[in-house]
């Protein structure tokens, strides 16, 4: 979370080319997301492990990261179906951790998330983007009940910035 408020600070006293600009990390959005990708994903609330020291660091001056960097991890808690979050879910999983030049994701391990996993051959996803990806930490019940409203068919609009 530190990083995420240096870099804001950061951001904002950069010039025009150096600025990183993101909409607001929306449950709603990143849900619609997910149900508009080809590939399947299921919606996972739940506490995320992982080696906090494999992460990437932002760092203006070296922006020669690889893209991607790929980080084990477990999470464990309940995803979602029709009635709710109320399916038992503990798995491996992988987190695909992202830079945008110089910006990287971050994440703390050992606190909720609401996760939105990719299915693939090998296994699940956790895709963390520096505008935040597909996962939103420590969700309050708000979101949560914004994500079943979204499954259920209920409304599902982003909220405007």
């Amino acid at each position: 979370m530190k990083r995420w408020i240096l870099a804001a600070v950061f951001c904002a006293t950069c010039g025009p080319t150096l600025a990183l600009s993101c909409l607001p990390h929306d449950v709603a959005r990143t849900y619609l997301r997910a149900s508009e990708a080809e590939e399947p994903y299921i919606v996972v609330h739940g506490r995320l492990l992982f080696d906090a020291e494999r992460l990437p660091e932002t760092d203006m001056q070296d922006q020669r990261k690889p893209p991607h960097t790929l980080i084990p991890a477990r999470i464990t808690g309940q995803a979602l179906t029709r009635s709710g979050f109320d399916l038992d879910f503990d798995r491996e999983i992988t987190l695909d951790v992202q830079c945008f030049g110089p910006w990287c994701a971050g994440a703390v391990p050992g606190i909720d998330h609401l996760g939105f996993l990719e299915r693939r051959e090998d296994g699940y996803v956790l895709t963390l983007e520096p505008c935040g990806g597909m996962s939103h930490p420590e969700p309050t019940p708000e979101m949560l009940q914004r994500v079943l409203r979204c499954y259920q068919g209920g409304a599902c609009a982003a909220k405007r910035p």
